[in-house]
């Protein structure tokens, strides 16, 4: 997908070309991006308006103001230089809060190879993750997500169209990936988008270089982590002894791991540790009580399970809870039975939020990797239709999520004096058949256009794992793509290719033609490429296009084989008998 040098130059010149036009016009740009001719006050007049920090009220009005929430009320005074918008039969949310995610950050950087880098993991050997003090395996806590943002992260408008106005970003990738960012879903420039530049640190368990690398496993994956705040601990009273006098005494040694760290515990900043099964769970808030911070945990899918939520609440423990719920991969054998454990927890994982409410844990809602904000509250639905009140799921994508990260007094609810993150919807957010028709992020008003839809019904499903191959002029590329398609042939899902990951923008099949498109970043930007083509049963076929690239494609279901064979075997079955 990679595009031609002579593209690359292309498009090279016409970026000097629109910078210099960019620095000569900057005057005419507002602080978050805004273009001139866009007001700066606008009232939604007459609409329910649903502020969460208290109740619904009818025929009221919203008045915005330079980027912030200015009024609210049934008799809230317009401006006259305000930009009127009828709320009749429309219902005014605050913006939403996707709890943990990359939003903004693209593709991990997997070429890092000094100070512990994060992309060390895949290549470097066991001698070169252990190497000692200043060269940490896979820790990089220094790193904050709000010096990476890209505001032109495809990712960003995916989840800005379904509501989502901010998000906690971060790191993915090592034990100590780096510091997440509160941000907000719009910008111009990097800094546009960010709320709080220094919001959490991240921990995960995945043990850096397998088997053979150090650690090596869970349990050193755990005893290293711990080990790394033994050593904070003494590093502080290294330096407040050294501080107290240092004639004579030999300074403490220079460890960039450790001193982030103690920024971050001076800050505040709370620890997200992961765990998602009943005993990840306990083991969470046993690690949490080890490295002595506030039990945060991020997954938590098995709190429904006999005095889980109970032990987190007695914890004062903060829970993210995973969205993206268990279910049978797609390309499973139909014929392959399931433990009775996977079955049960696939069906109850969905209880959790309200056995958190119930037992009176503070908890917000993340995607887990849901490819579009839809899944996303389609997830939060299955909660409620699982005995979560509906005004609690909504706080817990909301208010609750602001308190969390601790900036309620600027985000999360529809009062006066926050910053104007608003969505603007025509009926109930956890209603399927609900449109957003406008969302505004620090003031700025985005129309939310429908997706394109087939034209056709569909003639077949293009639900399923796809292995693809790309005839590519340096030869051939796979790529793998799961996809979801709902009953009308729209089509979600994710793209995996040499560059990364990408979600699918748009997509589609009516009749037997499709339509897929993906936005990739190849080293020069991101740019879209389209997939076009058309279903033949478990087959497909078409053309990628995008800048300065066009190739073939040809792609195949993996198990859709055995999956027919097991089908002909039962008619056979059925003929005999």
């Amino acid at each position: 997908m990679k595009a031609r040098s002579r593209g690359r130059g292309l498009r090279a010149a016409v970026g000097i070309v629109f910078l210099i036009a960019a620095t000569v016009g900057a005057y005419r740009v507002s602080e978050r991006g805004a273009r001139a001719d866009e007001p700066s006050y606008f009232a939604i007049k007459g609409a329910k308006v649903v502020p969460v920090s208290g109740p619904a009220i009818e025929g009221a009005t919203v008045v915005i103001a330079k980027g912030l929430i200015a009024a609210v009320g049934k008799d809230a005074v317009i401006p006259a230089e305000a930009w009127v918008i009828d709320g009749k039969d429309l219902t005014v949310y605050p913006g939403l809060m996707d709890a943990l995610t990359d939003a903004g950050l693209g593709a991990p950087d997997t070429s890092a190879q000094g100070g512990g880098g994060r992309g060390r993991a895949g290549g470097a050997s066991p001698e070169a993750l252990s190497k000692g003090p200043q060269d940490r395996p896979a820790s990089t806590p220094w790193e904050n997500a709000a010096d990476g943002l890209k505001p032109d992260d495809k990712k960003i408008e995916t989840w800005r169209a379904g509501g989502f106005t901010s998000a906690l970003t971060a790191p993915k990738t090592g034990l100590f990936p780096g510091q997440g960012a509160l941000i907000n879903l719009a910008g111009a420039r990097p800094g546009d988008l960010v709320v709080k530049p220094e919001a959490t640190v991240q921990l995960t368990l995945n043990a850096p270089g397998g088997f053979f690398g150090f650690p090596g496993s869970l349990m050193g994956a755990i005893s290293y982590i711990e080990q790394v705040y033994l050593d904070e601990q003494q590093d502080v009273e290294a330096q407040r002894i050294y501080g107290a006098a240092a004639r004579g005494n030999e300074r403490p040694e220079y460890d960039r791991v450790l001193r982030a760290l103690e920024a971050a515990q001076k800050a505040g900043e709370p620890v997200l540790i992961p765990a998602n099964t009943a005993a990840q769970i306990i083991r969470g808030m046993w690690l949490a009580d080890r490295i002595h911070a506030q039990p945060f945990l991020y997954g938590v899918q098995q709190g429904y399970a006999p005095g889980v939520a109970e032990a987190l609440a007695a914890k004062k423990a903060t829970v993210l809870v995973n969205a993206k719920w268990p279910e049978k991969e797609k390309d499973a054998d139909p014929e392959a039975e399931e433990p009775l454990r996977t079955l049960r927890f696939r069906d109850r994982a969905p209880g959790t939020p309200a056995a958190l409410q119930k037992a009176g844990v503070r908890f917000a809602f993340y995607d887990g990797g849901l490819s579009a904000p839809k899944d996303m509250l389609k997830s939060v639905k299955k909660s409620i239709d699982a005995g979560l009140a509906p005004e609690a799921a909504l706080r817990a994508l909301t208010l609750t999520a602001a308190e969390i990260y601790g900036v309620s007094d600027r985000l999360g609810s529809i009062d006066a004096g926050k910053i104007a993150n608003l969505v603007v919807a025509d009926g109930d957010l956890f209603n399927e058949k609900t449109k957003i028709k406008f969302v505004f992020v620090d003031g700025r008003k985005f129309e939310i256009k429908e997706a394109e839809k087939p034209k056709d019904a569909p003639k077949g499903d293009l639900t399923g794992k796809w292995s693809i191959t790309i005839s590519g002029q340096q030869g051939p590329m796979q790529a793998t793509a799961e996809l979801t398609m709902a009953p009308g042939g729209s089509v979600t899902g994710t793209v995996t290719h040499p560059f990364g990951t990408s979600t699918i923008t748009t997509g589609y099949l009516s009749g037997n033609s499709f339509s897929i498109t993906i936005s990739v970043d190849g080293g020069d930007g991101p740019h879209d490429y389209t997939f076009a083509g058309t279903l033949d049963g478990n087959a497909i076929k078409g053309s990628i296009n995008g800048p300065d690239f066009s190739a073939e494609f040809t792609g195949t279901r993996p198990g859709a084989g055995s999956a027919e064979r097991n089908s002909n075997a039962r008619s056979e079955g059925d003929d005999h008998e």
